[in-house]
């Protein structure tokens, strides 16, 4: 890998096409590319999250996850590959029963915020959705595993616990939305 990583910049990609684990190219918007793209775009919204003080367990629990997502970038850069296995699933499974169980019943829709670190967990979460959106449209056009879309629907599930549970371990309550905050027109307001 050092010798791989030693030049960074190589001219190949400068065409519009990028290179897959396998060898071959394909453009840099293709639904593969752009799916490994949202991966590793959350990869980096964990890192930043992981750069706030976090309860020790949370930390590890998202520096597993970072690993996982490494390996989920590594089995869509190969067509056929395949990384993730059903413990992967499993372990946000079980994560999420765990955070969860915690946490009081939700009684109201809640917004993204409260915590530094809760509202990072949200932007997260929603980095996620889109990842898994972008791998379920490769889907429709490759075939891929379905554990990638699994993994990353339940870790998005998770990252909206965690957000509450980030809310919890800085003396934050959930932000509630409310439905009839803005019910008059501006206009109404001003009359």
């Amino acid at each position: 890998m050092g010798n791989r990583l030693s030049k960074i910049y190589t001219r190949t990609g400068d065409d519009g096409t990028t290179g897959l684990g396998d060898g071959s190219r394909t453009s840099k918007v293709a639904p593969r590319i752009e799916a490994i793209g949202d991966v590793d775009e959350l990869n980096s919204s964990i890192g930043v999250l992981l750069a706030e003080s976090l309860p020790e367990d949370v930390r590890s629990l998202l520096t597993d996850v970072q690993h996982d997502l490494f390996d989920l970038g590594g089995e869509l850069s190969i067509p056929g590959y395949i990384a993730l296995k059903e413990s992967h699933v499993a372990s946000l499974e079980a994560a999420l029963e765990r955070y969860n169980g915690t946490l009081a019943p939700l009684k109201e829709f809640i917004l993204p915020g409260g915590a530094r670190t809760s509202a990072l967990a949200h932007v997260c979460r929603t980095v996620c959705r889109r990842a898994e959106r972008r791998v379920v449209q490769l889907g429709v056009e490759e075939t891929v595993s379905p554990l990638p879309r699994q993994y990353l629907n339940r870790l998005s599930d998770l990252m909206f616990v965690l957000s509450r549970v980030l809310n919890r371990a800085a003396g934050r309550q959930d932000v509630h939305w409310d439905k009839g905050r803005r019910t008059a027109s501006p206009d109404a307001a001003s009359e």
